[in-house]
């Protein structure tokens, strides 16, 4: 969980890659190796992945392309940001530079009966391509996001979590303990707005991924309860309560 935690603040979107690198074929293994040890956000969702050299799909970046289907089930889309985010920073740890590409189609929009949901591009990266500087990264201040002065320190880790052209559609209340999740629905975005939606929850189950590890590299023991949708003040959809049980360090 350390190498993770220490990744957020390496990791970055890959726009470009060098198309000079190739992963070998034990960095490819590795890869599939580690699909089989991501923890999911929920159980009783199937999820299946092909990886394909990036020609089988409309993607243009990167040399390969992993492909994440799903069963179309409550927050699964929350749970497919969650996984992979976590491969998201275990690559960056091994210097493979990763893109989340929504806009792009496989070629096969099913597989083993589920469903396309979206892709990952990923190629081998320089060392030097990796963020040096997190907090030049574009995002909002904390308190545009984070709302209560409990954990704020935790908080100016997790608001760098990466969402679909930068809207980082969450929002956080923290008080009696207990930190809340939610998604705004009130996102300023290129995005074509009735995909917003889509690609927002996929983001906070990244944001939630980023959240877990960070309270962990804290300390900080926890019992999550994910949330039935339901707009609050038709602005606001809560996502998720964390109770805080206790913290061991500071």
């Amino acid at each position: 969980m350390q190498e993770l935690y220490e990744m957020i603040f390496k990791r970055k979107s890959f726009r470009r890659f060098d198309n000079s690198l190739s992963l070998s074929e034990n960095e490819l293994k590795a890869v599939e190796n580690q699909l089989s040890r991501l923890n999911c956000l929920i159980e009783n969702i199937h999820v299946k992945y092909q990886i394909v050299k990036r020609e089988e799909t409309t993607c243009k970046r990167g040399e390969y392309c992993l492909l994440v289907y799903s069963e179309r089930k409550e927050n699964y889309l929350l749970n497919i940001g969650y996984i992979m985010e976590q491969l998201d920073l275990w690559m960056a740890f091994r210097n493979i530079g990763v893109c989340w590409y929504g806009m792009g189609k496989p070629y096969e929009q099913t597989y083993k009966g589920l469903d396309y949901a979206i892709m990952l591009a990923f190629g081998k990266g320089h060392p030097e391509e990796f963020r040096k500087d997190y907090t030049k990264a574009k995002r909002k201040a904390l308190g545009d996001i984070w709302f209560g002065e409990d954990f704020a320190d935790i908080g100016n880790v997790v608001r760098y979590s990466p969402s679909a052209c930068n809207s980082q559609p969450w929002r956080v209340v923290c008080a009696d303990h207990t930190i809340k999740v939610y998604r705004t629905t009130q996102v300023k975005s290129i995005i074509p707005k009735d995909k917003i939606p889509y690609y927002n929850s996929i983001d906070i189950g990244i944001f939630l991924c980023f959240l877990e590890i960070t309270l962990t590299e804290k300390g900080v023991s926890f019992e999550r309860k994910l949330c039935q949708s339901q707009e609050i003040d038709q602005d606001l959809i809560e996502i998720a309560n964390y109770k805080i049980n206790n913290r061991t360090i500071d």
